[in-house]
């Protein structure tokens, strides 16, 4: 049978069982919230969730410059009784993960990072009005030591993550901030990522487009953090909204085989 043949026939069957749905999904929606318990991580102690994560499209900025995602529709609810698209996408667009793969010849692709490790304590570091003077400043391990002097020690698997206060240009081109020649944006600095490899940090998040700092020509960060099998988060949002500490990461991690990253819906819990 043909594919529209199938969608038709499909179609057909759920427009004579929306009658009965629609009458019995106002209680079956209120039983299933009746019945609902929080996750264990809320039942530990935290109450808030935030969405640490940028909607985005093709006009959301990419480090390249290129739109990182293109969508057609190739079924609409009108005719097809479905919406269905199809996409092109870079797996480095938006706020997403960087694999260990992703900057080694050999290191584990997405798929193979272990769940266990995406779940994380949430550790941020503000770097926010060094960078509204500085675009091109970074991350060292003096902030990092400031960081430790007033929260305690780095905790194991935690996620380390930089606010630049980046995350409210990414609607123009001062998220790039290219001149001509080079892009301007915090990062991290090479000895800050060698300082963290000492600690339990099992990864490291930018709210920019990199990891390193947008001037870097020699991607010194990526280079010394993922080879060690840790991963690495650009574009997060939202990090303003999180405490210095205390705080727990959700990294929805995509999961298609062999892939050096990809977009990632990322919850942070307080």
């Amino acid at each position: 049978m043909c594919d529209i043949c199938v969608l038709n026939s499909v179609k057909e069957k759920m427009l004579s069982r929306r009658a009965f749905f629609s009458a019995t999904a106002a209680a079956g929606t209120a039983a299933a919230l009746g019945a609902a318990t929080a996750p264990p991580a809320l039942a530990q102690g935290h109450g808030t969730i935030e969405d640490m994560t940028h909607a985005f499209d093709a006009d959301f900025p990419t480090y390249l410059g290129a739109p990182g995602i293109e969508m057609e529709q190739k079924f609409n609810f009108a005719e097809n009784g479905l919406n269905l698209f199809t996409m092109n996408l870079n797996e480095h667009t938006g706020t997403h993960i960087d694999a260990p793969l992703h900057f080694s010849a050999d290191g584990a692709s997405v798929d193979e990072i272990p769940v266990t490790s995406l779940v994380a304590p949430l550790c941020v570091v503000d770097i926010a009005a060094r960078a509204a003077e500085d675009a091109d400043t970074q991350l060292t391990p003096d902030d990092l030591k400031a960081w430790i002097s007033a929260n305690g020690d780095i905790p194991d698997n935690a996620c380390v993550a930089l606010y630049s206060g980046w995350g409210t240009k990414t609607g123009g081109e001062g998220y790039r901030n290219f001149d001509g020649e080079k892009m301007h944006f915090p990062g991290f600095h090479v000895e800050a990522a060698q300082m963290l490899l000492e600690t339990g940090a099992g990864s490291i998040a930018s709210d920019t487009l990199s990891l390193d700092h947008g001037a870097s020509g020699d991607f010194a960060t990526h280079y010394a953090w993922l080879p060690t099998g840790r991963f690495g988060i650009e574009n997060i949002a939202n990090l303003d909204k999180m405490p210095a500490s205390g705080a727990t990461i959700l990294v929805g991690a995509p999961k298609h085989r062999g892939g050096t990253g990809g977009p990632a819906r990322i919850f942070g819990m307080i």
